[in-house]
Order: C-alpha cells, then sequence, then structure tokens
C-alpha cells in the first residue's frame, strides 16, 4: 500500500467528475460558454472584507493534487526497494496522463494539463530526491 502513489488519486477524481459518475454534481455554465461540472461551487469561504471566496470542483481538486504532491515529496526521500516500485508506478501514471491527455476528449482541459504537470513534478522530483539521497549514503558508506 505504501508503493501506490498518491498522484493516482486526483487522475481518479478527475475521471469520475469528467465521466459524470456523481449525480451529485450539477454542470453549470463556465465563463458564459462551456457546460461543465468543474465549476460546481461546493464551499464558499467568507472573508472579514464581506466577501466570499467560492471554491469550486476544479480549485478544490487543484488544492488537493498539490498537498498530495508534498506527501509524495517527503515518501521520495525513503531509499528503499519500495521507493523504487512507488517511483516506477508514478512513472506510469504520468504515462496514463499523457496518454489520456492526447487522446480522450473529456481530458483535454486545462485542469487536466496542470494535474498532469504535477504528476510529472512527482516523478522528477521523486527521482532527483532518491538520487541525491543514495549518492549520500554511498558517500557515507564508502568514507566510513
Amino acid at each position: 500500500m505504501k508503493a501506490i502513489p498518491l498522484t493516482l488519486l486526483p487522475l481518479v477524481i478527475y475521471n469520475a467528475v469528467a465521466f459524470r459518475w456523481f449525480d451529485d454534481l450539477e454542470p453549470v455554465l463556465d465563463q458564459g460558454y462551456n457546460v461543465t461540472p468543474w465549476a460546481a461551487i461546493l464551499y464558499s469561504i467568507p472573508l472579514p472584507s464581506g466577501l466570499a471566496v467560492p471554491l469550486d470542483v476544479a480549485t478544490l481538486l487543484l488544492a488537493v493534487s498539490l498537498v498530495l504532491l508534498f506527501i509524495e515529496i517527503i515518501k521520495a526521500t525513503r531509499t528503499s526497494a519500495i521507493s523504487m516500485v512507488d517511483h516506477s508506478l508514478s512513472l506510469l501514471i504520468l504515462v496514463i496522463y499523457l496518454i489520456e491527455f492526447l487522446s480522450v476528449q473529456e481530458a483535454a482541459t486545462p485542469l487536466f494539463f496542470l494535474l498532469m504537470t504535477i504528476t510529472f513534478l512527482d516523478v522528477i522530483a521523486g527521482f532527483v530526491v532518491t538520487i541525491s539521497g543514495a549518492r549520500k549514503d554511498l558517500a557515507v558508506s564508502a568514507g566510513g
């Protein structure tokens, strides 16, 4: 279970919303020209100024994805066989994102592109952090 990349969760949630797996999300008019479930307001944050910041599905999914990216980067500091499986699965998830982005009409959105970019950063950061950690381990064991 530790080897499953958390970036899989935004991909599953995106597909669930994009392919209307949830009947509760009513599609709304987004920026006056596009009917989409991504613009459905889930929560509003009241501000002291009296205004409210509306949080739609897309914004919340991006926020959750960034938190998961942070956790994935922390997970990348492990140097074990499980971390190599995690990195390999992250790369596989990136390939799935890329194939879906290029071939599925519902995935051709700026939100999906940003989620794919977050997954790309996860893959790159994971390999960089693991390689630099392995170099330090190698330097310590060679010096000792």
